[in-house]
């Protein structure tokens, strides 16, 4: 800290040290988006799957299979669950006195001064 002050710093270079500062911040932002990008095309890029020898190529699912296998999934998950009537009853009581709705015992006790 004592060598920023012994260094006698004017407007001028104060304005362009801000300047490279910002211009560095955003130059690494930009090389850190490229490189996000290219770890993403590296690991989204598949390889054909007939090219290889040896492989099996996975049989493909039509549009009516996959809304039949999804239909059923969503029957399985359903029936899993208990049937509730979904009506919500409140009942009222007689006495509006209760232990828990009371605030005097939430209250902290004064110690008695002698």
């Amino acid at each position: 800290m004592r060598l920023l002050s012994v260094i006698d710093w004017s407007w001028s270079e104060m304005l362009w040290v801000a300047l490279i500062s910002i211009c560095l911040v955003f130059f690494v932002l930009v090389l850190l988006v490229f490189v996000m990008k290219l770890f993403g095309y590296v690991f989204t890029r598949r390889q054909p799957v007939a090219d290889k020898p040896g492989t099996i190529v996975p049989a493909q699912l039509h549009e009516e299979e996959i809304a039949a296998i999804a239909t059923a999934l969503r029957l399985y998950r359903g029936e899993m669950h208990d049937r509730e009537s979904e009506v919500l009853t409140i009942m009222s009581i007689k006495r509006a006195y209760s232990p828990w709705n009371s605030k005097i015992h939430g209250l902290t006790q004064l110690p008695d001064r002698k």
